[in-house]
């Protein structure tokens, strides 16, 4: 493989992630679905939702001290705040705050009541904030209300039991102390040993101790917290507006459709970019032609003054020039992968008056002999062709041997076109001496040999002259070929000993038609309303179409035998 058909780095990423980009980009109408549909959700769920209110309030937590403005007292001593969330939406909570409420006339479960509740713990606090969510201000207002007092009163009540626990337990522990200590006052009274008043003491010291900490736990400040915050009547709903909604809705709409567009692009069995085109087929991409309004059907755009689709088909022809390989023989192989041949008659066509244009004595052979269609395509004019010299041996009026008809293009020069006729052998015919003898012309200085050849997937045609034109360019549709097509492609002309020198993308024909009716009803109305065709639409020739080139036929001396 020469370095012009090296195929590009698989590993550039930035490249081959942008490649993928502009792939999805192809997939407008799925892009455009998702899109809808995303605004469509945005819209109902604006539009489609009941409004809700959602009001807040927020509780400080505080830990029962004895004397909060003490040094080194703390508020949070003990304090696990993820503990205290958890407590403010338990079912304990929700019964207390229905029970509330049911005395303000509002009737609901504490299961009910606490599905409209959050309770959420700013970083860095001891605060809990609690929001209510409802249908009506006030029931959202009344609600959050009922449910911080309900966690208020419940952690105050838990605080006042622990205490009283504790008292409890620590007068269990002062009551058998009180009897010992009465029972050794009397035996002391009693003129007891010295051991006994030593005991007594230790005993008043002990009850001194247990009654100091009941009097402590009395004298405990219980306040659970504080309600910092009072929660107020909404003003109006919360939630994202219509606006914001929409904005949501287009994005994860746009995401959905980058999803489906992916999920197409995975799928899709043709070429998807460039990049893979040349991969599949390995070979260089030499041009891709431009849509353009061709001059009343006219198959020659080399010779239009002004036409881009004859300056891309020039600069096809330079690029083939000084490739090694087609300078080396000269010779060029036609065709298409399967289907339509008609883009690759019109590019077999117009590089050999391109290459006529270099200098080059061109000779276009057109070895389509199952539907034969270039000269009738390349003028309307018929000339009887009459057979060289030299046919008599190999069959005077049969093809190649018939004659050769001559194509002037206007301020381009002229090609010799031979062209294709039906048989009732095809292969035979394509593998007779004198295609051999007509591709062998090639061989001359300045000429160049270009054979057009059926679609290479269709029939077995193009393979059967790859022996004899070992240089293909492969004429494509990007939208219409697939990379298995491509790839078979490659296979079938290396296995057959010639080589592909790259390939040449054209628009879709069905295209290129609507634009040549829409040109052709434009030119009928007189150019109403929007200029004359050729303002709009560039440069284009005038009078008959068939006065654009010349056929004429010539005979072969009977050296060339």
């Amino acid at each position: 493989m020469t370095p012009q058909h090296r195929a590009p780095d698989d590993q550039d990423e930035p490249a081959l992630l942008r490649d993928q980009f502009r792939q999805l980009l192809r997939y407008r109408s799925l892009l455009a679905t998702g899109v809808v549909i995303g605004l469509l959700g945005g819209g109902y769920l604006a539009l489609g939702g009941e409004d809700t209110y959602t009001a807040t309030g927020e509780v400080l937590v505080r830990s029962a001290i004895s004397d909060p403005f003490a040094a080194g007292a703390t508020a949070d001593k003990g304090i696990n705040i993820g503990s205290e969330r958890q407590t403010a939406v338990s079912d304990t909570v929700g019964t207390l705050a229905a029970g509330t409420l049911l005395k303000a006339g509002d009737d609901v479960t504490a299961q009910k009541l606490l599905t409209g509740l959050q309770v959420t713990n700013p970083p860095n606090t001891l605060t809990l904030r609690f929001s209510y969510t409802a249908t009506d201000p006030e029931q959202a207002r009344a609600r959050a209300e009922a449910l911080a007092g309900a966690y208020l009163t419940h952690r105050r009540a838990r605080t006042e039991e622990s205490i009283q626990n504790m008292s409890d337990g620590y007068r269990a522990q002062l009551k058998p102390l009180e009897e010992k200590r009465d029972l050794l006052e009397e035996q002391a009274g009693a003129g007891s040993a010295e051991d006994v008043t030593s005991a007594r003491a230790n005993i008043i010291v002990a009850i001194s101790e247990l009654s100091r900490k009941i009097s402590e736990l009395k004298a405990l400040d219980t306040t659970p917290g504080y309600l910092n915050k009072k929660p107020v009547a909404p003003t109006s709903p919360t939630g994202p507006g219509l606006l914001l909604l929409l904005g949501l809705g287009g994005v994860v709409g746009l995401a959905l459709g980058l999803l489906l567009s992916w999920v197409r692009l995975v799928f899709d069995p043709a070429v998807r970019s460039p990049r893979e085109l040349v991969h599949s087929l390995g070979a260089p991409l030499l041009g891709t032609l431009p849509r353009e309004r061709t001059a009343n059907g006219a198959l020659l755009a080399i010779g239009r003054s002004g036409s881009r689709l004859a300056e891309e088909y020039r600069a096809v022809a330079f690029r083939l020039a000084y490739d090694p390989d087609f300078a080396a023989s000269r010779r060029l192989l036609v065709t298409a992968p399967r289907g339509d041949n008609a883009a690759a008659a019109a590019a077999a066509a117009n590089l050999a008056a391109a290459f006529a244009e270099m200098g080059r004595d061109v000779l276009l052979v057109e070895a389509d002999l199952r539907t034969p269609s270039l000269a009738r395509d390349l003028g309307r004019a018929a000339h009887e062709v009459r057979p060289p010299r030299w046919a008599a041996e190999e069959g005077e009026g049969t093809w190649p041997a018939a004659g050769r008809t001559n194509v002037d293009v206007p301020g381009s020069g002229a090609f010799a076109l031979i062209p294709g006729t039906t048989a009732d052998n095809v292969p035979r015919a394509l593998t007779s001496p004198p295609v051999g003898r007509i591709v062998a012309e090639a061989d001359r200085p300045g000429n160049v040999v270009i054979v057009l050849a059926p679609p290479v997937l269709s029939y077995a045609d193009a393979v059967a002259l790859v022996d004899r034109v070992e240089g293909v360019m492969i004429v494509c549709d990007p939208r219409e070929v697939h990379r298995s097509d491509l790839e078979r492609i490659r296979e079938i002309i290396g296995a057959s000993g010639g080589s592909v020198l790259g390939a040449l993308l054209h628009p879709s024909r069905g295209r290129l038609r609507r634009a040549e009716r829409r040109a052709t009803a434009t030119r009928r109305s007189g150019g109403k309303g929007g200029g004359t065709p050729a303002e709009a639409d560039g440069p284009e020739l005038t009078g008959d179409p068939t006065e654009t080139l010349g056929l004429r036929t010539f005979t072969q001396p009977a050296a060339r035998r």
